[in-house]
């Protein structure tokens, strides 16, 4: 049990249920309800990804992030974000939880009151991903690359680290850019810019 606890605290674990024990849509969810305290995603093979807990620079940067772009999402008007602890269904099967995520409007208007109280099935329009020390760089990249796929139209990965933000839209290479001032969500989130130095300042910050 001590090994298993000290490799949930360094990296996500991965459960493999298939072939012999896939759980349906209603049995992760009621998974995922009885296990509250633990943030689950599942892949489109059916494998359950178990994460720690955030460490407190993640926790911060995933707060401030959150902030600015309900800040931004309230007086645009045209969709809502999302935080961390929600959860979409992908058309691949996956269910994933972005770090933020921002839904346009009109495809939310389309979601019943039962779709709503469970896991979204639609994929973000955006998806932002701030990466964890304990993340493996290509397994985020992954994720990033798996959302474009299934319908992102835009997608931010920041790493804090080396102060790197990876660039995600449709059929084009993710442009990496090096440390930059801010990053401009147009044409997807209009009249959104993100301060990104400042969010490298939020995740340092101890006061």
């Amino acid at each position: 049990m001590a090994e298993v606890l000290e490799q949930m605290e360094q990296a996500p674990l991965v459960l493999h249920t298939a072939p012999g024990m896939r759980m349906d849509d209603d049995q992760f969810f009621q998974f995922c309800q009885a296990n509250r305290d633990l943030r689950i995603e599942r892949t489109a093979q059916g494998d359950l990804i178990i994460m720690p807990p955030a460490g407190g620079s993640t926790s911060r940067g995933n707060a401030e992030l959150t902030y600015l772009f309900q800040d931004w999402a309230r007086r645009d008007g045209t969709g809502q974000v999302f935080d961390s602890s929600g959860g979409f269904k992908l058309p691949n099967g996956a269910m994933r939880s972005p770090d933020v995520s921002w839904v346009h409007g009109e495809r939310l208007d389309v979601i019943s009151d039962e779709e709503w109280e469970k896991f979204l099935p639609l994929c973000p329009d955006f998806v932002l991903e701030l990466r964890s020390p304990s993340d493996s760089l290509r397994a985020v990249q992954k994720k990033m690359e798996e959302y474009i796929r299934n319908g992102s139209r835009l997608g931010w990965l920041l790493d804090p680290a080396p102060k790197q933000v990876h660039l995600y839209r449709p059929r084009a290479r993710p442009p990496v850019l090096e440390n930059p001032e801010s990053d401009s969500g147009e044409p997807v989130l209009k009249r959104f810019v993100l301060d990104v130095r400042q969010g490298w300042a939020a995740m340092a910050r101890r006061k």
